[in-house]
This record gives structure tokens, C-alpha cells and sequence, in this order.
């Protein structure tokens, strides 16, 4: 268990942490969120005493371990395998475990192929994977994962996903990916004008709620503010009459002890939307039976590729990574010739590109205003000023150079730069890296607004799942088109190695000592067994829903009761009604607990009995 009580902690005049408290309790797994540069990461590095706090204790138990993503590479064996090795806990009986360091780096992407080679001769990419690797192999009681998903690969991301659900211990991650945070964590921790707030549940949940209370505070603040005037009103008006002498000074020294509510400061986001050029035809662009490679004598990385792009298709492009994603799409912007094959684009296609590569394009020495200008001259200062206002470089903000910037402030540069242009076409190559959930929720928006085409590469199910409605997929040693949604490619066609992975599970054992009706017996009697266990476990479940729902309704009255008890100044109502409210959302966070933890036993136990009943089939 880890505690932290009264962190404090600024940066010069930045505050980020204000008497901050909470705990990590036993096998509690936690989604860190917030803006970027709101603390999340200096919270990470103050939990593994890279930096000091200006006050404040962050209490860690004896012999308590903790792990973490370490981007700084730092290697002494002479093979990847032997590397991640290092990592593994001492087995008392001498055990070798080595077999579970193979497994892990196999789901992370670094195959049997990768085993023996110098961890030198990986790209960077692939070494924050066996760092990844190394971090999960220790078993550390408190794992901490900064952003893990964005080295990795669609493939790579969801057996992390499966990978961290089965986690025992307690681990703290990061990550703009908000399904991917919400499907293998049990709480949500967030960083919210400079103090944190811990529940049990996934982000929207907290965000709700932050979101009513913030509600709640305005309209107190509001109401508190009206009676203030009236009371200044008041006493400025008696404050020389003789007869009015107690009551005024009266009202003065209750004014004096109520605390003022400050008015909460808006929190900057990004809000935005593409600018859409006209289209009337039916295809932006047609390719033809195209193959590409950087020569035809390395191996093709896509052989007879056709696919026609309509002027409001929505297509991903996933697979992964090193297969020819950026590639393709580096051919259809125009930047690379195919080998083979025709590209036919319509004479009023208008392409805006956001490339891994165009970020480093920018001209360190201009200012985010001129970068926003020189991308096109016809607009004037005003206009670009605006642009960038948009993604939140305002006011003097817009005269920043851009060597000045952090890669994810280059990023909202770079798309600022795309506003700028009249498009009929987004390509988008991994665009999110750098962008926290809230902007990704905008960047979701703004696409699904956008009057024209989209091709996007990325390798998050959640804006997969949102937009696309066909996909090109590298899998298989090859490239097809898939016309449907992600949802649609999971349940018909699926990952190869899942596939793989699933069969391999599912293989029948045989049983020749056993006749057919001795098995229907023996599977009945199974799935008998089966009912009697999960069936008082689902009743609970249930039961503990239906009592959620009432409390939610109970704490919503309460909330409205509230409301209008601080419109009409009711002292002692607000009381009442606060504390009920309170009462229920306390009540519906440990009601979760015991569901999360019902489901869990649920899951788990029928599991057990699918892979029982499997074997007998």
C-alpha cells in the first residue's frame, strides 16, 4: 500500500500540487488522468524519488517493490532475452522462469526472431518495448505505466490489454487511450486544479462527477455572491446611521467569517474543425492494383492493393507497426511512388496530411503565429491568431518558437497548420500520441464533423470503433480491404495471432476411455455444478444494480434539493441535503467495489468452468 499525504509541490510560480492526499490500497488498479502538464508524470517521478516534493509524505511500506516504464535505455546483456531476463524475480526453488519472459516479449512483438539479437540493434521503439517487458516481467507490488501503448502496435496493445487485467498487484498508469484505461483498471485517480480526486470506476464516472459538483459550486458561488451585495448594499447604506449601528456591524463581522467562493477558472481545451473544400464527384481517389517497397529488391511491404476512396469514407488503417502503414499512406499523399499500379486522384482533391515525420518539418526558429501564416500567406495575422487560439496557444502563447515546444505542443501546431487547409481529404498518421483524452475527444468531434474523406493510421480501438466504417488491414503477410466497421473486423475476420492463440487453447484433448453417454452425463453434471455456483453470485449482482440505480436517482434529488436550497439561502436545508447526497455517492462507490469485485469472481470462476467444459468436448 502506498500512501500520499499533504504533497505539495510548484515549478517557480506553476503550482501543480496543492495538499494533495490519497492511497493506493491492496491490489487496486489505477487510471491516472488529467491535462497534459498538469502533473501526471511529475506525480510518477515524485512516487520513484526522481524529485522531491516542497512538502508533504509519500509513505511506502518496507520490502514494498515498484516498477516502472523507464524510457532511458540502459543495457547490459548481450541478447534481448537474456535482458528481459534480468528482470525476473528470484525463484526460491530455483526454478527457471524464463519461459514467462518469452511470453511476454512474444505479446509485446519482439518474437522468437527478436530473442537473440543485441538489444543495441533494435529500433527505439522496439527497446521501450523490452523495457515494457522488463517492467511487467519483475512483478513489482506497484507498477507505474507512462503512456505504455504509444511504442506499440494495435496487435501489441490488446495483449497488454488482456495482459493487465490478470495483473495481481497494484499498478498506476497513463495513457490518452481512455478504453484502454477503463477496461483494465478498477479506479480512476485525477489531477483536477492542482489536487486529486480518487473513485472507484471508469473516467466518465469521475468526470461526471466532477462536472456536477463544479455545478454546484457555481451556482452556491453565484447565489452566495448575489447575497453578498445585497448585505454590502445594506451596510453601506446604515453604516452612518446611529439606529442602524448593531445591525450593521453585525453583518460586517458575519461577512468577514464567510468564506468566499472563488469564481473556478476555465480550463483550456481544444476546440476546433476542419475546413471542408467542396467535392462533387463520386471518387477523390482510385488505386489501381498498386505494390510498394523502397526497391524491387527488398520484399514488397504491399503487393496489388485496390481500393476507390469516396468523398465521405471513413477508413482505418491498422496493423502492425513496421508493416507498411505510414508507407501507404506516404504513397497516397504523394510523397512516395508506387512500384507498380496506378493512383488516379480527382483534379479537385484537396489533401491535408498530418504525418509521424512533418512534426520534424517545422522551422524551429519561427514563431507558432508565422508557422500558422507561412502554411498559407492569404491569410492575415488576425486569422492565424485565431488558429491558434484554437489550439490553445493564446494570447502572447502565439509567440513561442517552436524549438521552445514540447512534442505534444508541436503536434497541436501541426494541426493548426491542417486548419489552415481548404481539404476534401484528412490523412492522419497516428495523430493522438501526443494529445491528452479531452483533445482526442475534440479530434474525434472535428473528424466526425468534417465534410469530406479520412484515413487514418492509428492503433486505438477507441477512435477505430468511433469513426471508421472500412478499414485497411496488414495482417497475414498481406493487405486486404475490409468493408465494415473495427466491431464487424473483430467478430468475422479477427487478428491472426489471437486466432492462432484461441485455437491452441481450445485444442481438444481426446478421451478414448470414455463413451458418449458417460461424457453428456459428466458435462451435465458440469454445467449443473456450474448454475449452483454462479447462480447466487449473478442474484447478488443483480441486486446490488437495482440498489446503484436507487441510490443514483436518491443522490440526483438530493443533488436538485440542493440546488435549490443555496438558491434560496436555506442555511440549515443545504446541510441536510449535502449530507445526503454525500451519503448516497459514498454508498454507490462502495456498492461498486463489492460489484467490481462479484464480477471479477464471476469472470473468474466461469472461465474455470469454459475451459473444464472445452476439455471434454
Amino acid at each position: 500500500m502506498l500512501k500520499v499525504t499533504g504533497l505539495n509541490k510548484s515549478y517557480g510560480k506553476q503550482l501543480i500540487f496543492e495538499d494533495v492526499s490519497f492511497v493506493v490500497n491492496k491490489g487496486e488498479r489505477i487510471g491516472l488522468v488529467g491535462r497534459n502538464g498538469h502533473g501526471k508524470s511529475t506525480l510518477f517521478k515524485l512516487i520513484l524519488k526522481e524529485e522531491e516534493p516542497d512538502s508533504g509524505v509519500i509513505s511506502i511500506p518496507r520490502h514494498y517493490t515498484i516498477g516502472h516504464l523507464s524510457q532511458h535505455i540502459r543495457f547490459t546483456e548481450n541478447t534481448v532475452l537474456k535482458e528481459a531476463c534480468l528482470s525476473l524475480p528470484k525463484s526460491e526453488d530455483g526454478v527457471d522462469e524464463s519461459y514467462k519472459v518469452e511470453t511476454i516479449l512474444s505479446g509485446l512483438g519482439l518474437t522468437e526472431d527478436y530473442f537473440g539479437l543485441s538489444p543495441m540493434e533494435l529500433s527505439g521503439g522496439y527497446q521501450i518495448r523490452l523495457n515494457l517487458a522488463k517492467a511487467l516481467a519483475a512483478e513489482p507490488d506497484l507498477l507505474l505505466l507512462d503512456e505504455p501503448t504509444n511504442y506499440l502496435d494495435i496487435i501489441s496493445v490488446r495483449w497488454l490489454k488482456k495482459f493487465l487485467k490478470n495483473w495481481k498487484n497494484e499498478f498506476m498508469i497513463i495513457t490518452h487511450d481512455r478504453d484502454f484505461m477503463d477496461s483494465v483498471t478498477t479506479h480512476t485517480i485525477a489531477i483536477h486544479r492542482n489536487r486529486v480526486r480518487k473513485i472507484s470506476g471508469p473516467t466518465e464516472k469521475l468526470y461526471a462527477q466532477i462536472l456536477m459538483e463544479e455545478d454546484i459550486h457555481e451556482q452556491t458561488r453565484s447565489n452566495e455572491e448575489k447575497k453578498r451585495k445585497d448585505v454590502e448594499k445594506f451596510i453601506n447604506r446604515f453604516r452612518a446611521s446611529a439606529t442602524k449601528a448593531s445591525a450593521v456591524q453585525s453583518r460586517i463581522k458575519a461577512l468577514e467569517k464567510k468564506e468566499k467562493l472563488e469564481k473556478l477558472e476555465n480550463i483550456k481545451t481544444l476546440d476546433f474543425e476542419f475546413n471542408s473544400a467542396p467535392f462533387l464527384g463520386k471518387w477523390l481517389m482510385e488505386i489501381k492494383d498498386i505494390s510498394v517497397g523502397y526497391s524491387e529488391l527488398a520484399p514488397l511491404l504491399i503487393e496489388g492493393l485496390t481500393v476507390a476512396v469516396g468523398k465521405k469514407d471513413r477508413i482505418g488503417i491498422i496493423g502492425k507497426n513496421g508493416k507498411g502503414k505510414t508507407t501507404l499512406l506516404n504513397t497516397l499523399a504523394g510523397e512516395m511512388n508506387p512500384l507498380s499500379g496506378e493512383i488516379s486522384r480527382h483534379q479537385s482533391l484537396k489533401v491535408a496530411y498530418f504525418g509521424q515525420t512533418n512534426i520534424e518539418r517545422l522551422n524551429l526558429q519561427n514563431t507558432i503565429e508565422k508557422e500558422i501564416m507561412e502554411a498559407h500567406p492569404d491569410y492575415n495575422r488576425g486569422f492565424a491568431r485565431r488558429i491558434c487560439g484554437a489550439m490553445m496557444f493564446e494570447g502572447d502563447a502565439a509567440l513561442k518558437k517552436i524549438e521552445v515546444l514540447s512534442g505534444g505542443e508541436r503536434s497541436r501546431v501541426l494541426l493548426g497548420k491542417l486548419l489552415v487547409s481548404p481539404a476534401n481529404l484528412l490523412m492522419l498518421d497516428e495523430p493522438t500520441n501526443h494529445l491528452d483524452m479531452e483533445s482526442i475527444d475534440s479530434l474525434i468531434e472535428a473528424i466526425d464533423a468534417f465534410d469530406g474523406a479520412m484515413m487514418i493510421v492509428t492503433h486505438s480501438e477507441l477512435i477505430l470503433s468511433a469513426i471508421a466504417t472500412r478499414l485497411i488491414v496488414f495482417d497475414k503477410g498481406q493487405v486486404t480491404l475490409f468493408e465494415g466497421t473495427y466491431a464487424d473486423f473483430l467478430e468475422k475476420v479477427g487478428w491472426s495471432n489471437e486466432a492462432a492463440e484461441t485455437q491452441a487453447v481450445a485444442k481438444p484433448k481426446e478421451n478414448k476411455s470414455m463413451n458418449r453417454k458417460e461424457l453428456r452425463k459428466l458435462r451435465a453434471d458440469l454445467l449443473a455444478e456450474k448454475a449452483k455456483v454462479l447462480g447466487p453470485l449473478k442474484k447478488k449482482v443483480e441486486q446490488i444494480e437495482d440498489m446503484i440505480v436507487n441510490l443514483e436517482k436518491a443522490a440526483e434529488a438530493a443533488s436538485a434539493a440542493l440546488l435549490q436550497a443555496s438558491e434560496k439561502g436555506e442555511t440549515d436545508a443545504i446541510t441536510l441535503h449535502s449530507k445526503t447526497y454525500h451519503e448516497a455517492r459514498n454508498k454507490i462507490d462502495s456498492s461498486f467495489d463489492e460489484l467490481e469485485r462479484l464480477t471479477a469472481e464471476i469472470d473468474s470462476k466461469s472461465k474455470e468452468y469454459e475451459v473444464r467444459l472445452s476439455e471434454m468436448e
